[in-house]
């Protein structure tokens, strides 16, 4: 079984064109995310990504993308292993996370209402 796969901007914009919204998660936990998301994306923070696993019947062999603020943040890394953990051999990690995104002046998807899957 492979492991994550982190991958960079041009191939996480590339990837937003194929995989849908209940793949592409900001995984920042209750206590950094503020709101913010890649356009697409849902909120499953780190600590309840087993329980949300658990409650979807997501196809382990498809493409599932994950990312939080940028490279200082372990998040997206903890949750793509914990995502080949649970048996999902396709995971891509987007280090650059929000850091990069807001960088290529790209926008955001703001929540007015913040509550995690």
């Amino acid at each position: 079984m492979a492991g994550p796969r982190i991958i960079p901007l041009t191939e996480f914009i590339a990837a937003l064109r194929t995989v849908d919204r209940e793949r592409l998660w900001n995984v920042l936990t209750e206590e950094y995310f503020a709101g913010e998301l890649v356009p697409g994306s849902r909120w499953v923070p780190l600590d309840r990504i087993g329980r949300e696993v658990a409650a979807r019947s997501l196809d382990r062999t498809g493409t599932i993308i994950v990312y939080c603020s940028g490279t200082a943040c372990p998040n997206s890394k903890d949750a793509g292993a914990k995502l080949a953990a649970l048996g999902f051999t396709d995971v891509l990690v987007f280090e650059g996370g929000l850091e990069a995104w807001l960088a290529d002046g790209r926008g955001v998807e703001v929540l007015r209402t913040v509550s995690a899957a």
